[in-house]
């Protein structure tokens, strides 16, 4: 930019000096001889000629100005130091420049100004007494003084916006003018605007009141927001009756007892980090707060990383803390599972508690969801037991589960315990010809036992495997969960909860695995449980997001739940999925899984193999790369060469040229091997889409940011 500026001075003063070769000769080339004194280059002889000679001046400064302005880019200059500052400042700066800019243009009309005017002015006056043999009148002077200084306005007034700028101005003072009509007031959010926009004076003194007293917290705002956002009928009367703490969270909690991450419960989002800034990253995204909230999580995550590398504390962590805290809103059901031995969360955080295999939990889980069709907790059932195994046909599984299922239910009016599902489904003689007796006066479910009896022992009979898996729930540990009926420690029975529950009402829920040596039984319960909120969230409609976090879901991705999880974000609910590594997942759901989750994170210590997969599914992108090669030069001349070999004798180095090539490669957003071995600790690789379209692409997240 200052490189043409210093060129065009100096070509400037050698014009004035008449030091340019051949300065003259175009002048006196298109002129009559008789303008000029014989035997000089360009001295002027009469009127015309001096004219000519100004308007010559001026042509050559308009070539220079803008010659020099294209190659300094002063354009894109300007609009880069000026164009981006807001207002009043741009259209102050642009008014000092316009006023700089005439000073040069009429330095008379400036008294304190002493320099030579710039040919702008004169150069036209000149060319009019060329062409009309004098100024016509001294109103066209005036007239085309005018039409220079606008002319010379014109751009700063582009630049500094001046006209919307005025127009704003002028429309606020006039809002206050009119008689009748008060000056718009901007209030803050802590008065409720909203609320007086709409008329609801009284109800947003009340709340305003609350909030200055530090009676309402960020939880209460976002649920009385929530509720006019519903516009509920009797809004008025319960924040007049209750104020701050209307419509309370049934549990009569208004916070968690303690926070470990940032939350904006009026966005709904959570912060988990900071996007790094590096030469991959936009702009935008530089040092910005990377957050998730139910825009997000509604098209599912996929977290895969190692033990140790952060998954829980880093992300699940907070993910279920702000899920309970937007369900004390009413914005939200959670549903945890916990990986064995690291409850996510303090017990304080949620309603229902469920510590399968600790006599001391208050609460059991309904394996059959609350269903009371034989057929969906047969689906439910063969979806948790026999899921995963490539040996039985699911849907064989759960036709042979419901042929027990709807006798059983239809003889007792309940399902049977995991025990006696067992023995049924082992076909144990007794056990059948009891529900025989049962159902022997209903002839469709008669049949329907009789068919499960044939087929029981028969070469592809799926009974036997699952009841191998039901025996993985009948251990003592389990006794008295799962709807067994047996009793706690305290002597009570554990009550049972529903996991339908989540679809009417925004409750906190908590599920831990067993621990010590029940893996496999861990694993089929999160199969249960994912099989359960597929199924219960996809019943009916709902006003609030439900979310299920799965802290370790190794075992628990089949192909039915693929399916079923790309359908979720059709149903306002998400589902987060943690992996150690994408080999918990059988190879033929690899590509079936990336494509189902809109989010993905890959954090840092991730093996090459599953590395390879993110960047399969991230894909490529266009880069413009710069490659830059040397190549000797050979002089051909007798001087050339001596001169290049007392350079290279002095330098010690070949005299060479740079060619340049300048193309469009693709390149992997994120490759295998940079996922494994540049993803610095306490970082992942995350890439975001919301359940609108909206999508961040993948990009590296500072975690403890």
């Amino acid at each position: 930019m200052l490189i043409p500026l210093v060129v065009a001075l100096v070509l400037w003063s050698l014009w004035r000096r008449g030091g340019v070769p051949y300065q003259f000769a175009p002048l006196r080339l298109f002129t009559p001889e008789d303008w000029w004194w014989g035997g000089t280059v360009a001295t002027p002889k009469t009127g015309e000629g001096i004219r000519a000679r100004i308007v010559y001046d001026g042509v050559f400064f308009a070539l220079l100005v803008y010659t020099m302005a294209r190659l300094g880019g002063w354009a894109q200059a300007v609009h880069h130091f000026v164009g981006r500052r807001p207002q009043p400042g741009r259209a102050l700066i642009a008014l000092i420049a316009a006023l700089l800019t005439l000073s040069f243009v009429f330095p008379d009309a400036f008294p304190l100004v002493g320099w030579d005017p710039l040919p702008v002015a004169r150069p036209l006056l000149a060319l009019t007494a060329l062409v009309f043999g004098g100024i016509p009148s001294q109103t066209y002077a005036d007239l085309l003084y005018t039409a220079i200084t606008l002319l010379v306005l014109w751009p700063f007034a582009l630049l500094g916006d001046w006209w919307p700028y005025l127009k704003e101005r002028l429309a606020a003072r006039r809002a206050v003018a009119v008689p009748g009509v008060p000056a718009a007031v901007v209030r803050p959010r802590a008065q409720w605007p909203e609320l007086r926009d709409a008329g609801q004076d009284e109800a947003a003194d009340v709340l305003t009141a609350e909030a200055g007293a530090g009676r309402m917290n960020d939880v209460d705002c976002a649920r009385v927001t929530r509720a006019w956002a519903a516009r509920r009928a009797d809004f008025r009367e319960t924040v007049l009756r209750e104020g701050g703490a209307a419509w309370t969270h049934p549990s009569g909690a208004r916070d968690l007892p303690r926070r470990a991450a940032r939350h904006d419960l009026l966005t709904r989002q959570v912060r988990v980090g900071r996007w790094v800034a590096g030469d991959r990253t936009p702009l935008a995204y530089h040092d910005a707060g990377a957050a998730l909230g139910p825009e997000a999580l509604g098209t599912s995550l996929l977290a895969v990383g190692p033990s140790g590398s952060g998954k829980t504390r880093l992300l699940a962590e907070p993910v279920a803390e702000a899920l309970s805290l937007q369900a004390l809103t009413g914005g939200c059901a959670l549903v945890a599972v916990s990986a064995p031995g690291g409850p996510l969360g303090p017990d304080a955080a949620y309603d229902v508690i469920v510590r399968l295999g600790d006599r001391s939990s208050a609460h059991d889980l309904d394996p059959y969801a609350g269903s009371d069709d034989p057929d969906e907790a047969a689906a439910i059932l063969a979806e948790a037991l026999a899921g995963d195994l490539d040996t039985v046909n699911g849907q064989a599984a759960a036709t042979a589960l419901a042929q027990l299922l709807g006798p059983y239910r239809a003889a007792y009016g309940v399902f049977p315990p995991l025990p006696v599902l067992r023995e049924l489904l082992e076909g144990e003689p007794g056990a059948l010809a009891v529900l025989r007796t049962a159902v022997a006066d209903d002839e469709v479910m008669r049949r329907e036992l009789e068919a499960r009896t044939r087929q029981t022992g028969a070469p592809g009979d799926p009974g036997r495997a699952l009841a191998d898996r039901l025996a993985l729930l009948n251990r003592p540990v389990f006794a008295g969960f799962l709807g067994s009926g047996a009793t706690g420690a305290g002597g009570g029975a554990h009550r049972a909860f529903s996991l339908r529950a989540i679809a009417h009402h925004p409750l906190r829920v908590r599920i831990d695995l067993p621990e010590r040596g029940h893996e496999e039984a861990g694993r089929l319960i999160t199969r249960l449980v994912l099989a359960q909120f597929h199924a219960v969230v996809g019943a009916g409609r709902r006003d609030h997001f439900a979310g299920l976090v799965l802290d370790d879901a190794t075992g628990a991705v089949t192909p039915d739940s693929v399916r079923r999880v790309q359908r979720l974000r059709a149903r306002n609910a998400g589902v987060l999925l943690s992996l150690r590594t994408v080999g918990d997942v059988p190879e033929s759901l690899h590509g079936p899984l990336f494509g189902a989750v809109g989010c993905r994170m890959a954090f840092a210590g991730v093996t090459t193999w599953d590395g390879g997969r993110f960047a399969q599914t991230w894909g490529t992108e266009w880069v413009e790369t710069t490659e830059v090669a040397k190549h000797t030069v050979f002089a051909d001349q007798p001087m050339t060469r001596a001169l290049h070999a007392l350079r290279k004798l002095v330098t010690g180095k070949a005299v060479t040229t740079d060619a340049v090539t300048v193309r469009q490669v693709e390149r992997e957003r994120w490759s295998a091997s940079r996922l494994a071995h540049e993803v610095p600790p306490g970082h992942a690789v995350l890439s975001l889409t919301t359940v609108d379209g909206e999508h961040a692409p993948p990009l590296l997240v500072d975690l403890r940011g």
